[in-house]
């Protein structure tokens, strides 16, 4: 049995105290005159800019639409409310304007709630209003209340470099506040299906559960990306594969969410694909990089602007282009209406060409992007058979079980109007059913022509 000291520990504990001490006491506070190399200042420059972020939503369980016949309410009575659960997430966000209170954050960590909180690192919480998001980019913008706030500023996230150091900045794993620190290990990763627009900083920081929303800065304790996703096996913690969105893609981003509330894109109406070695030598081009033009849609921006199959499109508004999927980035960050300048290759000539970015013509949607009420049904816009330069909407699928489902509505039916206002186009689809609390759906099935009304 060890011998204890009068403090408690073993006697084998406390010398092992008192050589830590002493080595710790002989460690020089300098190097070769200069203070020791430490990260300390910066991060606590930058933390207080850190939030956590949790949500609370309510779910509500769907009962059969029986229940909303008065004459099954009358046998069987009034059917007791429907229980609701509550469920809550934790992510991270930053303070990019402590002026304004604007917070950013991933879509992913915010979706579907009710209600959202930001605690701050002093411990206050503070309740939180979402302004708008981009479940495409995952990117989510905020409002709280702009009292002693502390902010990060935006780098040129296009100068940043492989090689270069950066912090990571979260709430993994709940654990409270975090900070680990790596290089930039890639630039502009795409293609990982991971969101729908993807032009990734890959990192060896230390990014968990957790971190989404949180920061990635360089070392001037500068905000050069948004921690979003990790790759790891079995989807479990950090295995040195971190990646973050990068600051001028959010800053693009913000600009829609505050003016919009939505990324608003717009196409330009061409099909691109990558340059590879073997078509840039049948081109006769020396460099790799770029985007050859497949396709050019007719009426199209593209067409108007005089693109044409087999272009190779190597910059845009004067940011050279490292491939297709760079070119789709950087095309679906402008607004409708906006102007873009095209630097483009033709039989070894190069050509500057401009397009105006136009309103995207709609095929299908999605009934959640819709309306909530309509979450699991897919429209679609078809010609008439009769009248070829007729089309109308149609219920193109419903998904068992959903909202659109319990409202009975089937896959076939044609709407013919929403709240008694005629429905044309998907365009004009989304515009009648836009902030309305309920829906009285015209529709026609088969032979028989139907009215529902969604509250």
């Amino acid at each position: 049995m060890y011998k204890t000291s009068l403090l408690g520990r073993p006697l084998l504990g406390l010398l092992l105290v008192l050589w830590v001490h002493s080595v710790s006491a002989a460690l020089p506070e300098q190097l070769n005159g200069q203070p020791l190399p430490t990260l300390a200042p910066m991060v606590k420059q930058v933390t207080p800019a850190v939030v956590n972020i949790s949500t609370r939503s309510q779910i509500r369980l769907q009962q059969n639409p029986l229940f909303n016949d008065p004459f099954f309410r009358h046998f069987f009575g009034q059917q007791p409310r429907r229980p609701q659960n509550r469920t809550q997430s934790l992510g991270s966000g930053v303070v990019i304007d402590a002026q304004k209170g604007l917070v950013i954050t991933n879509h992913h960590v915010i979706d579907r709630a009710d209600e959202i909180s930001v605690t701050l690192r002093d411990g206050r919480e503070l309740q939180a209003v979402l302004l708008g998001s981009d479940p495409e980019a995952d990117v989510a913008l905020l409002e709280v209340p702009a009292v002693g706030l502390s902010d990060v500023p935006l780098a040129n996230s296009d100068s940043l470099q492989v090689g270069d150091f950066v912090v990571a900045i979260g709430n993994p794993f709940g654990l409270g506040q975090t900070v680990t620190s790596g290089i930039v290990s890639a630039m502009g990763r795409s293609g990982l299906g991971i969101e729908g627009y993807e032009d990734f900083i890959q990192t060896d920081a230390s990014i968990n559960p957790g971190n989404s929303g949180g920061a990635l800065v360089n070392l001037r304790g500068e905000l050069v990306g948004m921690n979003t996703a990790i790759l790891a096996p079995g989807g479990g913690g950090n295995v040195g594969i971190g990646f973050a969105i990068p600051s001028n893609m959010l800053r693009q981003i913000v600009d829609h969410l505050q003016t919009h509330g939505e990324v608003r894109r717009g196409v330009l109406g061409v099909v691109t694909q990558d340059l590879t070695p073997d078509l840039a030598q049948a081109f006769g081009i020396q460099s790799n990089s770029g985007a050859v033009v497949a396709r050019v849609f007719p009426d199209s921006a593209a067409e108007k602007a005089g693109l044409q199959a087999g272009d190779v499109v190597i910059a845009i508004n004067q940011h050279s282009l490292r491939n297709a999927a760079d070119m789709r980035n950087r095309i679906g960050l402008l607004r409708i209406g906006d102007r873009v300048e095209m630097s483009v290759l033709r039989e070894g000539k190069t050509h500057k060409l401009s397009a105006v970015i136009a309103e995207p013509k709609l095929t299908s949607v999605a009934g959640e992007k819709l309306h909530p009420k309509l979450t699991g049904a897919q429209f679609a816009q078809v010609s008439s058979s009769t009248h070829p330069t007729q089309s109308h909407v149609v219920v193109a699928d419903v998904v068992r079980g959903s909202p659109a489902w319990y409202a009975r509505l089937q896959k076939g039916d044609v709407i013919l109007s929403i709240n008694r206002q005629p429905v044309e186009s998907l365009q004009s689809l989304q515009q009648r059913v836009e902030n309305q609390r309920q829906l009285l759906i015209s529709l026609q099935r088969g032979d028989t022509a139907l009215f529902v009304l969604l509250k």
